[in-house]
This record gives structure tokens, C-alpha cells and sequence, in this order.
């Protein structure tokens, strides 16, 4: 609607510049004169304003907090292969073990210390099958060719 009354305006002035000859007297111009020169008319067309660009997607990310972990204590489950501390590496309880590994045989042993010395033996066996032993803390417990001792009592 704005740009058809510019244009209505427009058609107006330059009908009238047209019809006129261009002097204020007229019917009293010389012949061999110059007319004077027509007036021009500039029609300034204001641009529509541009689409604004949509506005950023602004992602925020959250780290979610850190789940407090349980510290690790001593084991429930082991190797059949290797020595322990009781109470340290390994639970104190009753563990069993599905034997041997090997043709061989599980050996196990409890000991009050880790000299080593036939002294410091509290009980040892040499397992041909499953068996179950007691550990308590404190002790020593040593096991060599069985399959893995888990925690039953």
C-alpha cells in the first residue's frame, strides 16, 4: 500500500511537468528562445527490512557428578596361585576352591607369618579335588596350583 501512493504521487508531478512548457508566462515565449530546462524528480524507495537471523542455539553441557565409589577392600575372590595377607588382600572367611589346575595337585597352607619356616605352618593340605579352608586375620595364605578360591561363609 505505501509504494502504490508513491507511485499515485509520482504519476501526479510528472503529468504536470509534462503538460507545462516549462515557463512561468505562458503563451509569451519567444520563438528561438531555449526552454528552460524541466525539473527532475527522484523517488527514494526505502528497502524492506531484512528477516532478523534467528536468534544462536546456545547448548550447555553438564557434567553429571561423580558417583562416590566404594573403597576397594580386600578381596573375596582370588588366583589360586600366589601368597596372601589376611584381612589386607583377602577377606577373613571360609573360601573354597574346585581343586587343582593341574595333574599336580592344590597345595594351600596357613601360616602365622611369611618366614617361610616349617614353624610358622598353622595347617596345610594337598587338595586332589574341591576343598574349603578357614582364614582368619592375621594369617598368612599361601596356595599353588588350584583353581580360583572364592568366598563362601
Amino acid at each position: 500500500m505505501k509504494y502504490g501512493a508513491v507511485a499515485l504521487v509520482s504519476l501526479f508531478v510528472g503529468v504536470g511537468i509534462g503538460t507545462s512548457d516549462g515557463s512561468a508566462e505562458t503563451g509569451k515565449g519567444a520563438s528561438g528562445t531555449k526552454a528552460a530546462p524541466r525539473p527532475t524528480v527522484t523517488v527514494t524507495k526505502t528497502a524492506a527490512a531484512a528477516d532478523p537471523e534467528p536468534a544462536p542455539t546456545v547448548t550447555k553441557t553438564v557434567a553429571a557428578k561423580p558417583k562416590k565409589t566404594k573403597e576397594a577392600g580386600p578381596a573375596t575372590t582370588f588366583s589360586g596361585e600366589g601368597e596372601y595377607v589376611v584381612g589386607e588382600d583377602i577377606e577373613a572367611g571360609t573360601y573354597k576352591t574346585a581343586g587343582s589346575d593341574g595333574a599336580f595337585g592344590c597345595y594351600w597352607e596357613r601360616a602365622k607369618d611369611a618366614s617361610g619356616e616349617f614353624g610358622s605352618i598353622i595347617a596345610n593340605n594337598n587338595l586332589e579335588g574341591p576343598g574349603r579352608v578357614t582364614l582368619n586375620k592375621g594369617e598368612y595364605f599361601k596356595t599353588n596350583r588350584c583353581q580360583e578360591w572364592k568366598k563362601v561363609g
